[in-house]
């Protein structure tokens, strides 16, 4: 099979995937959390039935609701977490998304809460309201320590990436807000003031919104919403580094609870399915050890057709004489040349920038001829099995050694190449003498 032959087969098919089982990915701690938040809701459910009932408020009543919505919710985050996890023949892209089902049913909890309340502030008898210091105290109570906790949790969840544990911190942030206002009326009830029911009227609007946002997060992940578009231009940027990428024609990406799946559709210089391979683990390994709970990447590759090749010439002046020494070189020629009619359309002749460098001249060199985007280089210094010629042949670039004493003489009747940028036409090797 040859190069072009290889590489038009494999467009489109070859797909490189990256899942691992073996990774610690934070379920353990997030369904310890989970754990912890069933604990609290339980502490705040007793705390506020017991002031609800002595002092008969409708606003402790509310959150006494609001309790109970939650402690169900926190079961369902936990129970999510464990699901989650498991992996089967008729789900063998894991139950990633149960996360987003749980946080949705929270949000469904927070609005069920909602209008429990309202309809009790709006259409519910009239109560008379039974004040005493400690209830003021114990609703302070019932302030700090969802607050603390809130913290906790959605430090944790934004560590573990988990969405049902980022909308239960949310949860609880929400009762920092409804315990300010029910302490806010039960001190204007002690002075007189009639503000239980507008308090219970507040938190309700509140608890909508708090249900709204989780369940919108929630049903974006389960219709397939894209990952954010900062997170995406991340990950382009990470795979246009790789210097055999010539251009990322495609990328999109998903979110499944905490994980995230990507999808890319890439033209390379690659002159065989090995080197394609290298390449696209390559682009593999870096978007994971740089962008947090990736669980799968899919790379379609497919040759380049260009329309024009850069070409790069090491030279000794500015004239066009030919230097000896590949690394040496005070100047490299890039020359742009037409495929189809094989004339050049533009030519510059540049300052090498490592030609002082005391070591690794030749392989700073070759990966600066890779940042000018170059896909033929033509040398009388064989560096094919060298540090310089490694470099650039990984990144499909062809390198021909020439003897040649000027720039016209270098690049006169190259071999035709190929439509993958440098590569050589089909039976051409990668290096080649001429």
């Amino acid at each position: 099979m040859t190069s072009r032959e290889g590489l038009a087969g494999m467009a489109g098919k070859l797909s490189s995937q990256l899942f691992s089982d073996d990774r610690d990915d934070g379920t353990p701690l997030a369904k310890r959390v989970a754990l912890y938040s069933l604990l609290v809701n339980l502490f705040l459910l007793g705390l506020n039935l017991a002031m609800a009932a002595f002092s008969g408020s409708l606003a402790l009543m509310a959150e006494t609701a609001h309790n109970l919505a939650d402690l169900a919710a926190s079961a369902t985050v936990w129970i999510g977490l464990t699901l989650s996890q498991r992996k089967s023949h008729a789900f063998p892209y894991g139950l990633y998304k149960v996360e987003n089902v749980a946080a949705i049913i929270v949000g469904l909890f927070i609005f069920l809460t909602a209008y429990e309340i309202a309809r009790e502030a709006l259409f519910g008898a009239s109560r008379e309201v039974v004040m005493h210091p400690a209830i003021l105290v114990g609703v302070g109570i019932a302030a700090l320590v969802p607050w603390l906790f809130s913290r906790y949790e959605l430090r944790i969840a934004r560590a573990v990436n988990s969405p049902s544990l980022t909308a239960d911190a949310k949860e609880f942030q929400a009762h920092v807000l409804s315990s300010g206002v029910v302490f806010a009326s039960l001190l204007g009830q002690w002075i007189g003031w009639p503000l239980d029911r507008p308090a219970a009227l507040v938190i309700v609007l509140w608890i909508i919104h708090a249900g709204w946002e989780t369940v919108t997060a929630g049903m974006r992940v389960l219709l397939d919403a894209s990952i954010d578009n900062e997170t995406l231009q991340r990950i382009r940027r990470i795979i246009e580094r790789q210097p055999a990428v010539v251009e990322v024609r495609s990328l999109v990406g998903r979110n499944a609870g905490r994980y995230r799946f990507l999808e890319a559709e890439i033209g390379v210089r690659a002159q065989s399915l090995d080197k394609a391979h290298q390449v696209s683990h390559a682009i593999e390994s870096e978007i994971c050890s740089e962008i947090p709970f990736v669980e799968r990447v899919m790379i379609h590759m497919e040759p380049v057709s260009r329309e024009t090749v850069r070409i790069a010439v090491p030279l000794t002046d500015q004239t066009g004489t030919v230097s000896r020494h590949f690394g040496l070189a005070p100047y490299f020629a890039l020359t742009d040349r037409q495929t189809s009619t094989k004339e050049s359309v533009r030519e510059m002749v540049i300052a090498n920038p490592f030609v002082t460098h005391p070591r690794g001249r030749g392989l700073e060199v070759a990966h600066w001829l890779l940042e000018q985007r170059v896909d033929v280089v033509v040398t009388p210094d064989d560096i094919r099995d060298k540090g310089p010629g490694h470099a650039l042949s990984d990144a499909g670039v062809t390198v021909i050694v020439r003897d040649a004493r000027t720039l016209t003489e270098a690049t006169r009747e190259l071999p035709a190449l190929g439509e993958t940028g440098g590569a050589p036409s089909a039976g051409y090797p990668k290096t080649a003498r001429a």
